[in-house]
C-alpha cells in the first residue's frame, strides 16, 4: 500500500483494489469523521490523478459519485468543494452508520448469534477496548 499526500489530504492506495472505490471511500470517511471541513476545497481531478499516477477518468468517476451523495459541490471556475451543508453530512453519517450496523447484524445472525448474544458481545468488546486504552 502506498501513501500519497495531495494538499492537506492523505490517500492510501492499494493497487490490488479498485482505485475509484478507494478514492471514494477515503474521501467519504474523511467527511464522516469530520477530518475535512465543510466548504473545504479538494484537489482538482487533474492534480489528484497526477499525484496518484492514475487515469483522470477514475478520479472524475469518484468525484461524480461524491456529488451525487451530496457531499461535494462544484463551483464553476473554482473547483470542487466539500458541501457547506451540515445536514447533508449528518444525513450521510446516519446512513453510513445504519448501513454498517445492518451489515454487522446480518453477519452476526448468520453466525447463529441471538439478539441478546450480540448485545452481550458488544458490551464485552467495548469494555475490553476501554480497558486497553
Amino acid at each position: 500500500m502506498e501513501t500519497y499526500r495531495v494538499g492537506t489530504l492523505q490517500f492510501h492506495i492499494d493497487l490490488s483494489q479498485p482505485l475509484y472505490e478507494q478514492i471514494l471511500d477515503q474521501i467519504r470517511s474523511l467527511v464522516a469523521k469530520r477530518e475535512i471541513s465543510l466548504g473545504e476545497k479538494i484537489p482538482s481531478v487533474r492534480e489528484l490523478a497526477q499525484t496518484l499516477k492514475i487515469n483522470p477518468n477514475t478520479v472524475m468517476r469518484a468525484y461524480q459519485e461524491l456529488e451525487r451523495d451530496g457531499l461535494t459541490e462544484k463551483r464553476r471556475g473554482q473547483g470542487t468543494f466539500i458541501t457547506t451543508s451540515p445536514s447533508h453530512v449528518e444525513g450521510f453519517r446516519l446512513e453510513l452508520t445504519q448501513r454498517t450496523i445492518e451489515e454487522f447484524l446480518i453477519k452476526m445472525e448468520n453466525l447463529g448469534y441471538s439478539h441478546d448474544d450480540i448485545i452481550k458481545n458488544i458490551k464485552t468488546s467495548y469494555s475490553s477496548r476501554k480497558r486497553g486504552q
